[in-house]
């Protein structure tokens, strides 16, 4: 496991001054001096400290928000909080702070692992080969953080060497350069990664992930302006490499990739890494780095208001219900239409609550009864996922939540990230390992990628092995489609049953082309003020004020 460590402990040199206040502050926490890069134990912190800006995305309440809210598949439940991000109401602007806090987070570990490629030169104690492996790692990060910085902001600025003094000399690059740059980075790396499953410290990058991600990244150049003709051509094999020549295998059933203490398992590709130790698990919300980090804290924002119902109270199991994100009835209806073949509603949402609060209450959901009398364990509240009768539901001891009732509070929940393992029910840092690739999503890529290049039959194909691996028990036969049936529109439906939740569908939609299109038509609470220019998310303010030129200089991305 990789000890991770502050990024802010390597001090100024690994700042980027871009993206910090204009008067440098220090923080000083421990007396490393400039030439500590140049050593063994430099080199490894400062890699270490590189991986630690994943975490300002991975498994975060800014993650989920930029890729969750405002879909067709999720919008807002009843928290106050960050709505506008769903409803993209001209609330969402450049001073939003989630946008600023990822440019921050992400520009920070840019300029450390910039440091950590120019100063390799001058590292002495270390082999060849770790040597070669540490700067492929965070040539692989650097990567990640501009991939997701061209999908989020368009054109930004592009460092790919170390700076190390205040500068508010920054440019937009065009989108052809940061993909060259991106590319080029995930080319030279792959060769010197482990080409493992898994790193023997579990957490770092391998060869799958890196094949993986390039795969990726010409996937979405290709319908960018950057788009060159052979970009699904190149994804392919890399693809069917990551699929074929590490030992990864689809988990025999789809409810054990997310089963609690089951993190890490043979179908994933590449997780980013949490703990429960608080002292390596949060950042320090300081002037100098103002980012408060709670850990995984996924499981807090997918789940219906269970605790203030009749037979209920808060726990640890069952999650605190933040009740932030919620499924649209798109992806209630159709997209988990299939209950009967498909296992992954029944895998990802919770259906029965049971009482942890003994006694006889009042209903309120469900006035099928007058009142409900429960025994600890007793079932409390179903949710059967369809419009069960008045009659039946009288029959029942118990409340039973049917979609005519749904509403901002009461809805079903994502379980997949639900973290047991939480010290007390009102603790919001999580230590679960959030599974960024993994192979499911592996064999939907090529699917897509096969389908964009013609080879129906193969994707077809591709896409069963999916599918089979999701059916119920003896249901598997059910579940395959025939080359008719594979179509963009399936694929974009798939993705949605099979990776709902995992940090995807923003970036999904706006690769393919439909965000607006599809916002329009399936988020009703976003619907009526989606505009063109929010396929892309608004510049933060303080970096075009802190930019010499201002706005002439580094101009706001259109809309905003």
């Amino acid at each position: 496991m990789i000890s991770w460590i502050k990024t802010g402990a390597l001090g100024l040199t690994l700042s980027l001054a871009v993206s910090c206040q204009d008067a440098l502050q220090e923080d000083v926490v421990s007396n490393i001096g400039n030439d500590y890069l140049n050593t063994a134990k430099g080199l490894d912190d400062g890699v270490n400290a590189a991986y630690t800006s994943l975490r300002a995305w991975y498994g975060t309440e800014r993650g989920h928000s930029l890729t969750e809210f405002g879909t067709d598949i999720y919008t807002n439940g009843a928290d106050g909080s960050w709505k506008f991000m769903n409803t993209y109401t001209t609330d969402f602007d450049s001073q939003n702070g989630f946008v600023r806090e990822i440019w921050d987070e992400f520009y920070r570990g840019i300029n450390t692992c910039n440091a950590v490629i120019d100063r390799s030169v001058n590292v002495t104690g270390v082999n060849e080969t770790t040597l070669k492996q540490r700067i492929a790692e965070v040539k692989f990060i650097r990567a990640h953080h501009y991939f997701l910085l061209v999908q989020l902001f368009g054109p930004v600025d592009l460092r790919l060497t170390e700076t190390l003094a205040p500068t508010k000399e920054v440019t937009r690059a065009p989108i052809s350069e940061i993909y060259s740059a991106i590319i080029s980075d995930l080319e030279t790396a792959i060769p010197d990664l482990e080409a493992l499953k898994a790193s023997a410290q579990y957490g770092r990058v391998t060869r799958p992930a890196a094949q993986h991600l390039l795969a990726k990244v010409y996937m979405t150049k290709a319908t960018s302006e950057a788009a060159s003709p052979d970009d699904f051509a190149k994804a392919e094999p890399l693809l069917k490499s990551v699929i074929s020549d590490y030992g990864f295998i689809l988990l025999p059933q789809f409810s054990q990739i997310h089963q609690f203490g089951n993190e890490r398992n043979d179908e994933i590709v590449w997780a980013i890494q949490y703990t429960r130790d608080p002292l390596t698990n949060q950042q320090a919300n300081t002037a100098a780095n103002p980012v408060l980090n709670n850990g995984n804290n996924s499981h807090l924002y997918f789940l219906m208001e269970y605790d203030v119902q009749p037979g209920m109270r808060r726990d640890t199991e069952n999650g605190r219900p933040f009740k932030r994100f919620r499924m649209t009835p798109y992806a209630i209806n159709t997209v988990f239409a299939d209950r009967v073949n498909d296992s992954r509603y029944k895998a990802s949402f919770k259906d029965t609550y049971y009482s942890n609060r003994p006694g006889t209450f009042n209903t309120n959901f469900d006035l099928s009864k007058t009142s409900v009398t429960f025994a600890q364990g007793d079932t409390a509240i179903y949710i059967p996922g369809y419009e069960m009768s008045l009659a039946e539901r009288a029959t029942k001891k118990y409340q039973v939540l049917v979609p005519s009732r749904y509403d901002e509070r009461l809805f079903p929940a994502l379980k997949k990230h639900l973290d047991p393992g939480r010290v007390d029910l009102t603790q919001e840092q999580g230590g679960r390992d959030f599974p960024a690739m993994r192979l499911g999503e592996t064999y939907l890529l090529l699917a897509e990628t096969q389908l964009k290049l013609g080879k129906v039959a193969d994707a077809t194909a591709t896409i069963n092995v999916v599918r089979r691996r999701a059916a119920f028990s003896g249901k598997a036969a059910a579940m395959e489609i025939t080359p008719a049936q594979m179509t963009m529109e399936f694929i974009m439906e798939e993705r949605a049953r099979e990776l709902i939740g995992e940090q995807f569908r923003w970036l999904d939609l706006r690769r393919w082309g439909v965000l607006v299109e599809r916002v329009k038509l399936y988020n009703a609470q976003a619907a009526p003020n989606i505009k063109n220019h929010h396929v892309l998310r608004p510049i933060p303010q303080n970096q075009i004020d802190r930019t010499q030129g201002g706005a002439s200089a580094f101009p706001q991305n259109e809309g905003y």
